[in-house]
């Protein structure tokens, strides 16, 4: 095992011995950390925080401290991060609280960028990336392959579809629908289409961006049709395509209700 000499870890820690820990880390009880993982110079892993294999914890990142909420009471909630992960400086990431499920969850192969923040009880899948300073606000899940932009800002309670994209400066209040591109800030955020260059990169076949453009220009592009009359019409022409299963199984799941607002993008 690599351990820096200055650097601290509680005898209660699990760490496989293949992990490398820098110079001034602070690895706290309970603590468990996978085999290949790099933790960084002057990073903090607090306790009862589960680590997966082949992870990087850049430099000053605090991961696994209590969660920012008022109704914590020191209960002994968890953060569990996957495999593959890049979590760069300065990243901060809380761990649950006992009235959200008692757990935050970090998937796979997901790059975290500087300054980002996962608050407490999110939910976050694989193949994310936060873009610097991009913060979740608590109990947020997040699809897998999502994408955020610089400085996104997410209201609590909210869900992030999966494959979509988050313009940089947004402040996201609703749910943002799966495979679309939204930007803009709290009540004037737009959704402006499918996000055809993340879908395209992720191996989906030109029929299916097809039939998703389909569905999605009768569902938030004509004025004319209530929500659920679109819903129906999309799922009527559109049946056979598990993406417009997936949109419309999701906008019609949504609570908070979803970003509907379209503006062009072309």
């Amino acid at each position: 095992m690599n351990i820096h000499p200055t650097a601290v870890v509680d005898q209660d820690a699990e760490l496989d011995p293949s992990v490398k820990v820098g110079a001034y880390a602070v690895i706290g009880a309970g603590v468990r950390i996978g085999a290949n993982s790099v933790i960084s110079p002057h990073a903090v892993i607090n306790e009862l925080t589960e680590i997966g294999t082949g992870n990087h914890v850049g430099s000053f990142a605090n991961i696994g401290d209590a969660p920012q909420d008022i109704s914590y009471r020191n209960e002994a909630t968890t953060l569990k991060i996957g495999n593959d992960n890049q979590i760069r400086e300065y990243v901060s990431i809380h761990r649950g609280t006992v009235k959200g499920g008692g757990q935050t969850t970090i998937g796979n192969n997901n790059m975290l960028m500087a300054y980002s923040h996962i608050a407490h009880d999110c939910h976050v899948g694989n193949h994310v990336i936060m873009a610097n300073a991009a913060t979740l606000g608590g109990h947020v899940t997040v699809g897998d392959r999502a994408n955020f932009g610089g400085f996104v800002g997410v209201h609590q309670f909210t869900n992030i579809g999966c494959y979509s994209y988050v313009g940089g400066m947004s402040g996201v209040t609703k749910d943002v629908p799966p495979y679309t591109i939204v930007a803009g800030t709290r009540n004037q955020m737009r959704v402006s289409g499918i996000n055809r260059i993340g879908l395209k990169r992720s191996g989906f076949s030109s029929n299916d961006i097809k039939d998703l453009r389909g569905a999605f220009n009768i569902i938030f592009s004509d004025e004319n049709l209530l929500l659920q009359e679109a819903l129906d019409m999309a799922i009527s022409e559109y049946s056979t395509s598990e993406l417009v299963r997936n949109l419309v199984g999701f906008i019609r799941a949504s609570k908070r209700g979803v970003v509907r607002s379209y503006s062009s993008d072309e």
